[in-house]
């Protein structure tokens, strides 16, 4: 039984590993002006909003697979609209940047993650300024400085895109946790995508009557439903994957995941796309960059575990607990009236943080998420 369960684990692991890579290879090549000729980032992110918009709400209102939450004006606009606005420009900016620079290069770049969540949580009053996390944050920094300075085919725009979508992210990360903290609301990712594709549709609407209608009515377009529908398929099921390996593992398990995922997305790339080339002084400015990753991830699951152990402990007692804690932290689940829970709470925070930056995910790194059930997801999505 323990075998089984431990190679659905991996099946899990692999499912989300493929659709995560595989959604950025995707977009890369539906917006690349060399393959697929579709140059409109704005177009393709409102997509795969609407495509999830409305996926959400037939198993929402129609099916009623899953029971929508108590949602009030107040919380609806001082919580879902603030959060929509970054997660959608988050998306915009990430995807643009697939016109200027290559997917190795934005992976690189993604390294700047926890350095971007940590300030922007430091900022917001979240989390306090330490100096064993600022040297990591220092060496993530210059890792990404050096592998930049190595890249053959810089782009000072793409990079740009590129790092304004990573702080965007970072803060509206921040903002989840703040938010949904202060109102206790709980959802899942049917809940999610439900209230916030929508509001992300609407807020991408502005910049694309702005900016990429024009340039449409120009240009001769050929539309491929089967392409994006195919698109938006996987970008919904990247996120239910996501969903799924949270609920089976550990905090530990995820980051080195997520590690393993960037390197293979890293070597795909430059096969899928020939054009795509890595220096040595790339992958040993990343190799640094992934150091700081490695401890500051180390540091954050030491923080967690240690806050959970009480002075009078037996070790095996700790043991127990690290191990339920380490299981907590895939479960996302919160109750303010327990100090473990809340414990397990930070762990799920620090779990999916690992997993930020793929795309169509609007709220499954937050601390505030519940986890409706492995036997009933299993069955919803069997």
């Amino acid at each position: 039984m323990i075998n089984r369960q431990l190679l659905l684990t991996y099946f899990y692991l692999l499912i989300y590993i493929c659709l995560s890579s595989g959604v950025i290879l995707y977009n890369k090549w539906v917006l690349s002006p060399k393959y697929f000729k579709f140059p409109f980032p704005i177009t393709l992110t409102m997509i795969h909003m609407g495509f999830s918009g409305v996926v959400a709400f037939l198993l929402v209102r129609v099916f009623k697979v899953v029971t929508p939450v108590k949602m009030t004006f107040q919380i609806y606009a001082t919580c879902v609209i603030p959060i929509s606005a970054f997660f959608a420009s988050s998306l915009w900016f990430g995807n643009t940047a697939y016109l200027h620079i290559s997917v190795a290069f934005i992976q690189m770049l993604k390294a700047l993650m926890p350095v971007a969540t940590f300030l922007m949580a430091v900022i917001c009053g979240i989390d306090k300024l330490r100096c064993d996390v600022f040297l990591n944050m220092v060496l993530v920094s210059v890792g990404v400085v050096i592998s930049s300075y190595g890249e053959i085919h810089f782009n000072a725009i793409g990079t740009v895109y590129q790092v304004t979508g990573i702080f965007a992210e970072a803060l509206r990360l921040v903002l989840t946790q703040v938010l949904l903290q202060k109102k206790g609301l709980t959802l899942n990712p049917v809940t999610s995508l439900y209230y916030i594709a929508p509001c992300s549709f609407l807020f991408l609407f502005v910049p694309w009557y702005l900016l990429e209608k024009p340039g449409m009515e120009i240009s001769q377009i050929q539309f491929n439903f089967w392409i994006f529908f195919s698109n938006a398929l996987c970008a919904l099921a990247l996120n239910f994957s996501i969903f799924l390996v949270i609920g089976r593992t550990g905090a530990v398990t995820i980051r080195v995941a997520g590690v393993l995922k960037d390197w293979i997305l890293i070597a795909l790339s430059t096969i899928v796309f020939p054009e795509s080339t890595i220096t040595g002084l790339n992958i040993i400015g990343y190799a640094i960059a992934l150091c700081g990753v490695v401890m500051y991830n180390y540091l954050k699951v030491k923080d967690v575990r240690a806050s959970n152990q009480l002075p009078g402990e037996s070790i095996p007692e700790r043991v127990t607990k690290e191990w339920k804690l380490d299981k907590k932290s895939s479960d996302i689940y919160t109750d303010d009236s327990n100090n473990s829970n809340n414990a397990g709470n930070i762990a799920g925070a620090a779990a999916s943080e690992s997993i930020v930056g793929d795309e169509e995910a609007p709220l499954l790194p937050s601390s505030r998420l519940t986890y409706t059930g492995r036997s009933q997801v299993s069955s919803r999505t069997a």
